[in-house]
């Protein structure tokens, strides 16, 4: 029987059968995907087919094996030994929520999640959350960002998480879809959910006084059908998002700006750093590429890839 994985926790996977009953399943053995090695086999968002092992009166569901993927998210484990933990699979869109205050959310972090965004074709919205909480000079900051991001293509919205009528647009994005919600800790992932489907009730967490950082409440990520129609899977709270599986010679095609520059350098193997006649680092020069995301590249060519931390920051 097929199935849809709502939530993973590495033991225990709870599943959507086609038949409308949720249940819980195990892996059947070692279940691993081809060419990838990952601290879990599944994730929510997963097709998988199962079978009821049934016990007595007891049912037991295994899962025997995953469907392809049309895509994934990924991000560095912090396990060494481990090469990378997926997020969420087969993902219709995601909507990114950052904050410019309680807490902050760093440049860095958000093209470096537009980059990984951008490898598997995925769609991505900005939403800038807490706007009700920004002084003048915040939202300065935000106008300059949000021209930033959309002059590239994305789409960016201003939220106030709890305000339906700020979010209401998301209602009809979502309906029919499966959509992801991702973001530092405390910038509003869950409370946004709860505002699109108050009968889901999830618990929201809470910013430290002491560091001004969200504390995390989601431990794994979970997919809640939503009652207007479609899937939001809601994740753990990101503090540092390491790519993992790409190429770095292959990051500038990730950045939509200078993709369309690609091929115009005088060598055709060019990565951007200190060749001359270099299109994309003209582009630099004369505005066309904004410097914060051109020093978000650079970052990711010269960072140290067994630093599962990325303690890269932005000023």
């Amino acid at each position: 029987m097929r199935g849809l994985v709502m939530k993973s926790t590495g033991k225990w996977y709870r599943v959507l059968l086609d038949s409308g009953n949720t249940v819980n399943a195990t892996i059947k053995g070692k279940l691993r995907l081809k060419g990838i090695k990952t601290t879990n086999p599944i994730s929510a968002g997963d097709f998988v087919q199962l079978i009821n092992n049934k016990s007595g009166d007891e049912d037991h569901y295994i899962i025997q094996s995953i469907e392809d993927r049309k895509n994934y998210l990924v991000r560095k484990s912090t396990n060494l030994s481990k090469q990378m933990q997926i997020i969420a699979a087969n993902i219709d869109r995601v909507y990114l929520i950052a904050t410019l205050k309680s807490p902050v959310t760093q440049i860095a972090f958000i093209d470096r999640f537009l980059v990984a965004a951008e490898s598997f074709r995925i769609p991505t919205t900005i939403l800038f959350n807490k706007t009700d909480l920004y002084s003048s000079t915040e939202i300065n900051q935000l106008k300059k960002l949000e021209n930033l991001y959309s002059k590239i293509g994305y789409s960016c919205h201003r939220i106030i998480a709890q305000n339906k009528d700020t979010i209401s647009f998301l209602i009809e994005e979502i309906k029919n879809h499966k959509v992801m919600i991702s973001g530092n800790s405390g910038v509003g992932k869950t409370t946004l959910v709860n505002s699109l489907d108050p009968e889901l009730k999830l618990r929201v967490g809470e910013i430290s006084t002491s560091h001004e950082q969200g504390k995390h409440t989601t431990t794994f990520a979970e997919m809640h059908p939503i009652k207007s129609g479609g899937y939001i899977i809601d994740t753990p709270g990101i503090r540092a998002f390491g790519l993992v599986d790409l190429e770095k010679e292959h990051y500038a095609h990730y950045f939509p700006e200078m993709r369309t520059l690609l091929g115009s350098c005088k060598f055709h193997n060019c990565l951007h750093l200190e060749e001359p006649s270099c299109a994309i680092k003209s582009a630099v020069k004369n505005g066309d590429i904004h410097e914060s995301r051109y020093i978000s590249y650079l970052q990711l060519m010269n960072e140290d890839t067994q630093d599962p931390y990325r303690r890269n920051e932005f000023k």
